[in-house]
């Protein structure tokens, strides 16, 4: 069976489509909602917010107990 010219053009265009849409279709997901490094993200505990606020009570920080 004689392959004609035609037949191997169409064979390496296709190959060639096919490569181009396999490495576009790789994609690489960076996740920005997680961090190691992001401490001042972290809650300060209620404690300690009375603390630098100066009120004696800690109540009005505690996230259960704020009023609205």
């Amino acid at each position: 069976m004689k392959n004609s010219k035609y037949t191997k053009i169409a064979v390496i265009i296709m190959v060639i489509l096919f490569v181009i849409v396999s490495m576009l279709s790789c994609t690489v997901h960076h996740n920005h909602s997680h961090s190691h490094s992001n401490h001042k993200s972290k809650k300060m505990p209620p404690g300690q917010a009375k603390k630098i606020s100066g009120n004696k009570s800690a109540k009005s920080h505690a996230p259960g107990q704020q009023r609205r």
